[in-house]
Formats: structure tokens, sequence, C-alpha cells
């Protein structure tokens, strides 16, 4: 049983670190300073009520928001226009930054 703990860590260390090398943070800092931080804050915290606070935020979520902005199945006319110039790449990159990124305690309403 002990080596199967071991074993299923280790395999697991090895798929994270996988993930973490397919996407590139600096990349996603990069292009959140350029397309995403007038609104949602260079770290992801906006300081604006209107506009979501996404550091912190799981990577998966931020993707298939992304993604969903992208192809139409979630509507919104300012993060569609946005979504739209992004590669799934670019996409993948601000995933992983704003995901590696501290939420902010004080909630946007």
């Amino acid at each position: 049983m002990k080596k199967f703990v071991i074993a299923a860590l280790s395999g697991a260390a090895l798929l994270i670190s996988g993930q973490v090398m397919a996407a590139d943070i600096d990349a996603g800092k990069s292009k959140a300073a350029e397309a995403c931080a007038s609104c949602h804050g260079v770290d992801g915290n906006s300081a604006a009520p209107n506009f979501p606070k996404i550091g912190g935020q799981y990577r998966t979520y931020i993707e298939k928001t992304l993604k969903d902005y992208k192809s139409g199945h979630r509507t919104d006319p300012v993060m569609a226009g946005m979504a739209a110039a992004l590669t799934t790449e670019d996409i993948e990159n601000l995933a992983f930054y704003y995901s590696s990124q501290s939420g902010s305690l004080n909630s946007n309403k």
C-alpha cells in the first residue's frame, strides 16, 4: 500500500509539472498586462466593483470561461471582443497566470 501511495503521488507530481510546463506563466502575465489589466487589475484583483476578481480563480474555470466567450456560448459584448483575439495558447497562459495569483478577500458586488 505504501508503494502504491508513493507511486500515485509521484505520478500526480509529474502530471502537474507537465501541465505547468505546457503553459507559460510569464507569457500569461505579459498578455494580462496587455489585454486584461485595465479591467481586472494586474494580478486579477480589480478595484472596480463592476469587474470580476479573477486572481486565484481555478485555471480550468478561467480557460472554460474564455473559450465560452470566444465561441459565443457565453455572452458579454466586451469579453466577446477581448476573447476573440486570444489564441488557445493565450487562453492557457492567461489561465495559468491568473490562477497562480492570490485572490482578494474583498468581494466586488
